[in-house]
């Protein structure tokens, strides 16, 4: 994973919107050999995510992409206080 082109700018990039809290949890599914990241982020709208998301290095140098967005209600919560 992070010997992929544009990791440090990409991860800098990442981890400036976790800081801020916009991306809550992040990363790779399963074993971490494929492609598919799931990504939890806190915005306003899909637009609001898509633009925020633009903006990586990765996105302006193809190689991210978003697949999907879905809207999540949260209805349990175990974290403690």
């Amino acid at each position: 994973m992070r010997e992929q082109a544009l990791w440090p700018e990409h991860a800098g990039f990442m981890n400036a919107l976790a800081a801020e809290g916009f991306v809550v949890l992040g990363g790779p599914l399963g074993d971490g050999e494929g492609e598919e990241v799931l990504l939890v982020i806190h915005a306003d709208s899909e637009a609001a995510l898509r633009a925020r998301l633009a903006a990586d290095p990765w996105t302006e140098a193809g190689l991210l992409q978003v697949a999907r967005v879905e809207p999540w209600t949260i209805l349990l919560d175990g974290r403690l206080s």
